[in-house]
């Protein structure tokens, strides 16, 4: 095997978890998507932890407070860093509103040695609540239901994040991309 391909295997074969944060509709699973299917393009094992997938799922019964919340984000930082420390790329689109929650999921990651990268997603409410994609903020105005983040209930945004993409001001493509350099720039992809 030549140097190259051996550098390939290396950065194709090591994991790593990638959470991307912000509020509901902010473009956090798009640009998961669209970056786990250029990652797989290269070769690279990659699982997307979809936050309503994993709310129907691995934590099932747990509500929206903060303690639940919280164990949510436990819940799913477990399995991401046993995912990457095996070597999967693992895309985490999933809300998390608490620093304190994110920075718990951080630790572990270091803890373990396992590569962690935080990506704030950061489109204003405003844009959030015109796309609107599962209507939540529509049931909110309404009435009809109340602890919405970024609404009725808190969103802490990350203060020093790995990156930071403000998906309302370039395309899903453009954001994938520049995820994507980050990863290349810190030798994960």
């Amino acid at each position: 095997m030549t140097t190259d391909q051996e550098t390939s295997m290396s950065v194709t074969g090591t994991g790593a978890t990638v959470w991307l944060t912000g509020l509901p509709s902010a473009g956090k699973t798009t640009i998961a998507y669209e970056l786990a299917g250029r990652l797989r393009g290269d070769g690279h094992k990659v699982e997307v932890l979809d936050g309503d997938e994993i709310r129907e799922f691995l934590s099932a019964g747990l509500g929206f407070s903060r303690e639940d919340r919280h164990t949510n984000v436990q819940r799913i930082g477990f399995v991401a860093e046993l995912l990457a420390a095996n070597g999967v790329k693992v895309l985490v689109p999933v809300i998390a509103p608490y620093a304190d929650s994110r920075d718990a999921v951080r630790k572990r990651h270091r803890t373990e040695g396992t590569a962690y990268l935080e990506v704030h997603v950061a489109t204003p409410v405003e844009v959030c609540s015109e796309r609107d994609v599962k209507g939540l903020y529509a049931k909110q105005a309404a009435g009809e239901i109340s602890g919405l983040t970024g609404v009725d209930d808190p969103y802490e945004a990350p203060e020093s994040p790995d990156l930071r993409i403000e998906s309302h001001q370039q395309t899903v493509q453009e954001s994938a991309s520049a995820l994507r350099a980050l990863l290349t720039e810190r030798g994960l992809a």
